[in-house]
């Protein structure tokens, strides 16, 4: 037996230790062992009987529960087990609320100790009834909900726009919800500063071009995070026959799935907002909050089980049509990039939230050629991207040059980080594109 997050050891006891009782009611549960020392080694206790008789009281009038004390012999010594079961409601000691993380007692914030009543009672917070009336619907956008939603959610012609709401839980002893106020709300950042979304132009990592603040409802947001974003990227005009196709630097329905999930899965409890910055080659995306627990970088990129931050923000947009099936959202935009040729996006926890970068095609003729590369540094480039790799020999059969001219070429696009060089010395030694 050793210490972990709902176990710990003590020689003696100390009032100090009702900080971490408090942590363990306010978590899964654990034992407090008195006797033992921080190795495992049991010592004993010099007083079982006086323990027992004063620590029940002291624990109930601190912290407000029972906990169940009894005594108990290891290696011929007596050492007193405190177990204290997770508590329904929080639990306080001296005002202060208290978490075990890892093997340690923490103090928790005014924001993290909202989060934490939260999920323990299963509660999200776009489900949170506001003190707003239904006086501050926008009927117009509830209206073209209910055309969107047509085929997926049974809604009748005479159904009232508060009706509709109230079946879907968005309007509870007529208030709106959090998620009510987001989706339908006249004016959702008169109540929610953070709830807006900024897109940047940027020349440089310090250089911004140009910003747009983008407000309104989020089914208004999607619509107008993605124009902004079409305002600063390039499109080309591919004939087929007598048709004219679009093709766009990103697909655009990547671009779309991209800034819905930040809408719909960002933590609204924090102050920060939605970001978007644009640079010549990649687009990156940002929203406050993380994954979900159980959810790892490494499941975005194929089926995941559905765990929605705000669950009633992406049942609307599911029933609006604008999610076509939970749990797909990143894999849909990894599959939409590969079927354009580009690189795979990356996923990342960062900055206290999650980002999302879409990469340009940069390995084409034209943009090469903007980096000064030559004829069969190109040749060699564009054979990367068809064939997954390439060897110096490959290099050599396809440029007609001798193997040190070869080499040198090979150095010159790993130096510009175009190519990426796998194995250390002889036949085994071969490129990948960078990204």
């Amino acid at each position: 037996m050793k210490e972990s997050q709902n176990i710990e050891f003590k020689e003696k006891w100390k009032d100090e230790y009702l900080k971490t009782l408090c942590a363990f009611a306010n978590g899964n549960g654990g034992v407090l062992f008195l006797g033992i020392r921080d190795d495992g080694t049991p010592v004993g206790v010099e007083n079982p009987e006086e323990l027992l008789e004063t620590l029940p009281n002291k624990i109930k009038n601190n912290l407000g529960i029972i906990p169940d004390i009894k005594q108990e012999t290891l290696e011929d010594k007596k050492v007193i087990k405190i177990e204290i079961k997770p508590s329904e409601m929080p639990v306080f000691y001296r005002g202060r609320f208290y978490v075990r993380s890892g093997s340690t007692t923490q103090e928790v914030s005014d924001y993290n100790l909202a989060k934490i009543i939260m999920k323990k009672h299963q509660i999200s917070w776009d489900s949170l009834i506001s003190e707003i009336g239904i006086e501050e619907l926008d009927e117009v956008t509830v209206e073209k909900f209910k055309e969107m939603a047509q085929g997926r959610l049974a809604i009748s012609e005479k159904d009232s726009p508060q009706k509709i709401l109230e079946n879907l839980e968005l309007i509870k002893n007529g208030k709106l919800t959090n998620a009510a106020v987001l989706l339908f709300g006249k004016n959702p950042q008169r109540y929610f500063l953070n709830s807006i979304s900024r897109v940047g132009k940027f020349k440089s990592s310090a250089e911004v071009v140009d910003t747009i603040i983008i407000k309104r409802n989020l089914f208004e947001q999607v619509e107008a995070l993605v124009n902004a974003i079409k305002k600063h990227i390039n499109v080309k005009y591919v004939i087929k026959e007598i048709h004219r196709k679009d093709v766009w630097d990103y697909p655009l329905p990547a671009i779309r799935e991209a800034c819905i999930n930040a809408l719909i899965h960002r933590d609204y409890m924090d102050s920060a907002e939605i970001q978007i910055k644009i640079y010549d080659d990649h687009i990156w995306f940002w929203n406050p909050g993380g994954l979900p627990e159980g959810i790892t970088i490494d499941d975005l990129k194929r089926e995941h089980a559905s765990k929605p931050r705000n669950r009633l923000l992406a049942m609307v947009f599911y029933y609006a049509g604008l999610i076509e099936r939970w749990g797909t959202g990143t894999t849909r935009i990894v599959d939409l990039c590969r079927e354009q040729g580009l690189p795979d996006p990356e996923f990342k926890e960062e900055f206290g939230g999650f980002s999302l970068i879409l990469w340009k095609d940069i390995y084409n003729e034209e943009y090469l050629r903007k980096l000064g590369l030559n004829e069969r540094q190109i040749k060699a480039v564009l054979y990367v991207k068809e064939k997954g790799k390439i060897t110096n020999k490959d290099y050599q059969n396809i440029t007609g040059v001798k193997k040190r001219q070869a080499t040198e070429d090979l150095r010159y696009l790993e130096k510009l980080e175009i190519l990426k060089r796998i194995g250390t010395t002889g036949k085994g030694v071969y490129y990948i594109l960078k990204r």
